[in-house]
């Protein structure tokens, strides 16, 4: 993930990857196949500990005010470009055998998400806390405006950073989820 995020995907070859790990690059193709199959496994390792974080949260062993899932949905900047270059992978791909386990793997990413943060509103619900009726579609909705967000403070896009990404998010959260009548 290290080199990945460092120099991107594009520029990263077995070579250099089995030198700065120790190993021989046929040793890496033995495991991987390939740099796509390596990067798709290293997106996956990588949102393996924000969803176990987010699980954590959601069954109670986690204190809310250690782990919020707002904050671990936005990256810092520049953090996430293993992630972009899964997408410019998919993108770039015009052949579907290419294409297809890239959305394959960002649709079991958002899965995750969406199960969690549906979890999530019905807990608070229940709880009286959130005033929504529909928690898989306002999960949808949440979803859909985290990636955005994310997105452009990866980008580095102007006037797009995590602080107001984050700011953003929870200002769109309160309208679309609501607190229950006191």
């Amino acid at each position: 993930m290290t080199a990945i995020a460092k120099d991107g995907l594009a520029a990263l070859t077995m070579s250099a990857l089995a030198d700065r790990l120790g190993t021989s690059g046929g040793h890496i193709l033995y495991y991987f196949g390939s740099k796509d199959r390596l990067l798709l496994e290293a997106l996956r390792w990588s949102e393996a500990a924000l969803t176990e974080e987010r699980r954590a949260l959601l069954s109670g062993r986690t204190a809310p005010a250690q782990t919020r899932p707002l904050p671990s949905a936005v990256p810092a900047e520049g953090a996430a470009r293993p992630a972009l270059d899964a997408v410019d992978r998919a993108l770039g791909a015009r052949r579907g055998e290419r294409t297809a386990p890239y959305r394959t793997a960002q649709e079991e990413l958002d899965q995750g998400w969406q199960e969690d943060l549906a979890t999530l509103l019905a807990q608070g619900a229940a709880a009286g806390v959130f005033a929504v009726d529909d928690g898989a579609g306002r999960a949808d909705q949440l979803l859909a405006l985290l990636g955005g967000l994310s997105t452009r403070v990866v980008l580095g896009q102007r006037g797009a950073d995590r602080k107001g990404a984050l700011a953003s998010a929870r200002s769109a959260a309160r309208r679309l989820v609501g607190r229950a009548a006191e």
